[in-house]
């Protein structure tokens, strides 16, 4: 995949504030700050001449104007660049963004590391959602078709920071006809809808949104939604989800393990398991899980992960059989489920 850089322009007069920002998305390299402005000036200049995909704001005033009024004055510029409005979580700050159709993202308390680092993330996933970066190619035909009995029925992805983009880029490359797809990326609680559907928009496969009771497909690829675990079951018609509140395991709910978990127990050696990148350990275990269970297992290469630590986590216990850069998964997958090959459809 060849990757698509959202262009930001941050407008601020505060440099730790800036500073903060550009530290939030250092690790991901799909996302560049093209210019920053401390007055209304600057930023009608800039909107006009570099063009940014996402405007940042925080809620303090820029160049003595409040923050509903440069909201306005932005519009009136050009209707259609999303902007996020970053503020202390005050309720009059959050209407003031919805009234403008503009996300709304509360500092954190940047002493915490474990608080920056879930704010870094959802920095991360609203503006690559606003952004909406397509033109993306596919290392299958387009209208490839795998034509076959599977060897496998489920395959199993988990991710965490930067895997918006790796699971973008082997959903989009997966041909029609794939196993069942579950996927569990860490996200905030209504986000992954929107996620959902964008991979929709660009995959091959169907794409949606888990609910509870959904089945597992062919050709189908269901993301766990966002505060809510996803389990693999299995019934006489075959596989299913279960989608369920509970307690964050390894930090996270949904979880990677708990998913990982549930299709070792449930799928066995019927089932894939993929682990791209993220920060921490999520879904270490349950890699290993499903490989001793006799599932295919697949870990992110360092050099195409964001960040090497759950990947890394995974091939540290000896869960991972094949590690590969992320523009080669799609293919690997591809091959391991088929027994004669790719044909037009």
């Amino acid at each position: 995949m060849q990757m698509k850089t959202i262009r930001i322009l941050v407008a601020d007069e505060s440099l730790p504030f800036i500073t903060a920002f550009r530290q939030a998305i250092s690790k991901d390299p799909s996302l560049k700050i093209i210019g920053t402005a401390g007055s209304w000036e600057e930023m009608q200049k800039e909107i006009l001449e570099l063009r940014p995909n996402v405007l940042i704001l925080s809620s303090a005033p820029l160049g003595g104007q409040n923050p509903v009024t440069v909201m306005g004055r932005v519009h009136s510029v050009s209707h259609h660049i999303p902007m996020i409005m970053i503020g202390s979580g005050k309720l009059l700050e959050k209407e003031a963004a919805a009234g403008f159709s503009a996300e709304y993202i509360q500092m954190p308390d940047l002493r915490k590391k474990e608080s920056f680092s879930a704010f870094s993330n959802e920095i991360c996933v609203k503006v690559k959602l606003l952004a909406n970066p397509f033109g993306m190619s596919f290392s299958s035909p387009p209208n490839a078709y795998i034509r076959t009995d599977l060897r496998y029925h489920v395959i199993a992805i988990g991710a965490s920071t930067g895997g918006t983009e790796a699971t973008a880029q082997i959903m989009e490359s997966l041909p029609k006809g794939m196993p069942g797809v579950v996927i569990v990326q860490h996200m905030p609680a209504s986000f992954t809808r929107m996620y959902a559907e964008r991979l929709n928009r660009i995959s091959q496969m169907e794409v949606s949104e888990a609910k509870n009771g959904d089945r597992i497909e062919r050709g189908k690829a269901l993301v766990a939604a966002g505060g809510l675990h996803m389990y693999l079951k299995k019934d006489a018609q075959g596989y299913y989800v279960r989608c369920a509140e509970g307690e964050k395991v390894n930090g996270h709910c949904p979880s990677v393990g708990v998913l990982f978990d549930s299709v070792a127990e449930t799928a066995g050696s019927d089932a894939i398991g993929v682990i791209l990148t993220g920060m921490g350990r999520d879904g270490a275990e349950g890699l290993l899980h499903m490989k001793k269970a006799g599932a295919y297992t697949v870990g992110q290469d360092e050099e195409s992960c964001v960040v090497y630590g759950m990947p890394m986590a995974a091939y540290e216990l000896g869960a991972v059989m094949k590690q590969a850069p992320c523009q080669a998964i799609a293919g690997i997958l591809a091959k391991q489920v088929k027994a004669d090959g790719l044909s037009e459809k």
